[in-house]
């Protein structure tokens, strides 16, 4: 299916190495988080993360964030996979075993996922069928975790279809869609979601009852069983390369909660904001 992915070893890597990523970042417009990825590396044993991608996108969509993960010492398993030509159950058994595979070839006593969007629904599908017995946490960026209208309003669309895929259509909300058939989350899972939609996706927006990123309403990102819930005044489309979010990932993997969140309890950080649904 040409899957590729990248894998970077902490242990491999001299210190010279790790600080010209750290000023590579840093130079990338991520200064403000360079402390912040300091305080949050890992224990010494070996940890690594699985990044995946959104629908339509590659894994250089998800770059800054592996770098980040990778310059404080996570082995990083970048994966690209054809989110538009298979459904999401196919993608999810045919690119998930190949980054655990990595992760172990690493070394790897535990497993975490950072994901965006339809990536979100891959891992809840596949931890869904497939126990990972080195399953550490998950934090989803904008996961359409309920769907999302704009699956229901442009799904029987030629051109929608062409362009977004058998997965696509399984993005709807209701028992149309694949994430109502998942059902609850029974392992550490931060969300963050956003509430800023970009000028190419105003139209997108109008089709989606209150906040939104564009894609995905702030109410349908929410998980049943989530551990905490972040909303960021970021779009969709570029949530994964904001400096705040990648220090909260950050924080969540190293904490199990966001940063300023001590006790966890999926109450939003100071200057986010909070939804008025709870969503399940």
């Amino acid at each position: 299916m040409g899957t590729y992915s990248t894998l970077f070893s902490r242990r491999s890597a001299p210190v010279a190495a790790r600080m010209v990523l750290l000023l590579a970042i840093a130079a990338g417009g991520l200064m403000t988080i360079t402390s912040s990825i300091i305080h949050a590396a890992p224990d010494p044993v070996s940890e690594c993360v699985i990044l995946l991608h959104g629908l339509g996108r590659t894994n250089h969509s998800m770059d800054k964030l592996s770098d980040a993960l990778s310059a404080v010492g996570y082995l990083t398993v970048n994966m690209d996979y054809p989110s538009r030509e298979q459904r999401i159950e196919t993608l999810a058994d045919a690119t998930i075993p190949q980054g655990i595979d990595q992760c172990m070839q690493g070394d790897a006593s535990r497993i975490h996922f950072v994901t965006h969007s339809m990536g979100a629904i891959l891992v809840r599908y596949y931890l869904a069928h497939h126990p990972v017995e080195q399953l550490g946490r998950v934090v989803m960026l904008s996961p359409p975790n309920q769907g999302s209208e704009v699956s229901d309003e442009l799904k029987d669309i030629p051109l929608y279809r062409w362009i977004n895929g058998p997965a696509g259509q399984q993005l709807a909300t209701g028992p149309a869609g694949l994430p109502a058939t998942l059902g609850p989350v029974h392992y550490p899972v931060g969300i963050i979601t956003g509430n800023q939609s970009a000028f190419y996706d105003a139209w997108l927006a109008d089709m989606i009852p209150g906040e939104n990123d564009g894609k995905v309403s702030v109410a349908r990102a929410r998980v049943q069983g989530m551990s905490d819930f972040l909303v960021l005044p970021y779009t969709h489309t570029f949530i994964m390369t904001a400096p705040e979010v990648i220090t909260q990932t950050l924080y969540f993997l190293r904490h199990g909660h966001f940063q300023g969140n001590v006790a966890g309890d999926g109450q939003e950080a100071p200057g986010s904001k909070k939804p008025d649904q709870s969503g399940g």
